[in-house]
């Protein structure tokens, strides 16, 4: 039996662009961060960030997702003003030099959106699914971008603290059904549904969720996942987050086959050949 989430052809309007989702598109990441678990510091400055921008696109993907506050366990935490200051004109400079890119902003923050908005973000990113920020949702709202809407413990001083789930696919489900419907009653309609991989989920719930991800959000909406150099993954194999790549494209191919859309990925050109292998398969 097909499942409605490999079935429906998902498209987002990105700033009046529609995006068809029916070819699995990759999101690469972009950090703008000192501290991040695995390449902190290395774009913090407009020159190598653009560099980078320009590397992840010949590599494969059509989604940047630039962020400016780390959200791995005991990063420092960032008000929003910091987040602008680091953030810059990278946005606009990477518009202005691939203005076919579409640039998420990865932030769970009301002013940083509407400031990334003014510099040309396509689509709104939130770890917090609104809840770090009583603005959030309003500020996204006005913007009238597609929202990725991620299951996350309800603070940030909370976030990563593991959870006990009777049934994660339930509960996860459960946050998916009341959340979209508090969007969509704010008028926010392009939604990408992220199941929060890393975040406050034992090992074997996370494993659970990879098995069953055509489960989640009922094929209503597109799902995106985010599982590059995870701890769960690397941990219990004794690597660093730098060697699993093998064990990654693995769990990409298994959570592609179930209808995900788009995948997260520091490794462009590595999600980008498990794609078109299972294009073509």
């Amino acid at each position: 039996m097909n499942h409605p989430s490999k079935t429906i052809s998902h498209s987002l309007n990105c700033n009046g662009k529609l995006i068809c989702l029916e070819i699995p598109k990759i999101m690469g990441i972009l950090n703008l961060t000192p501290d991040s678990f695995s390449d902190g510091g290395q774009f913090n400055d407009e020159k190598s960030a653009l560099q980078q921008a320009e590397k992840l696109l010949r590599d494969g993907a059509s989604i940047i997702d630039i962020g400016a506050q780390s959200t791995r366990p005991k990063a420092e935490f960032l008000s929003s003003d910091e987040e602008i200051g680091r953030i810059g004109k990278v946005i606009s400079k990477i518009k202005g030099e691939f203005p076919e890119v579409l640039v998420s902003l990865d932030t769970f923050y009301a002013e940083t959106v509407k400031f990334g908005f003014d510099e040309g973000i396509d689509i709104v990113n939130d770890i917090s699914g609104g809840q770090f920020d009583e603005e959030m949702l309003d500020a996204v709202a006005e913007t009238k971008l597609p929202y990725i809407l991620m299951h996350v413990n309800s603070s940030y001083q909370t976030m990563h603290e593991k959870t006990f789930f009777a049934d994660i696919i339930v509960t996860v489900n459960q946050y998916f059904s009341k959340k979209t419907d508090e969007l969509l009653k704010k008028g926010i309609k392009d939604i990408i549904l992220d199941p929060g991989f890393g975040f406050g989920k034992a090992v074997e719930d996370q494993m659970k969720m990879m098995d069953e991800v055509e489960f989640l959000g009922f094929g209503n909406f597109p799902l995106l996942v985010g599982i590059s150099r995870k701890s769960f993954i690397y941990k219990p194999l004794g690597k660093s987050p730098l060697d699993i790549n093998e064990e990654t494209q693995k769990f990409h191919r298994t959570i592609l086959q179930q209808g995900t859309k788009i995948l997260r990925v520091h490794d462009v050109a590595e999600a980008k050949k498990t794609i078109d292998h299972f294009l073509n398969n």
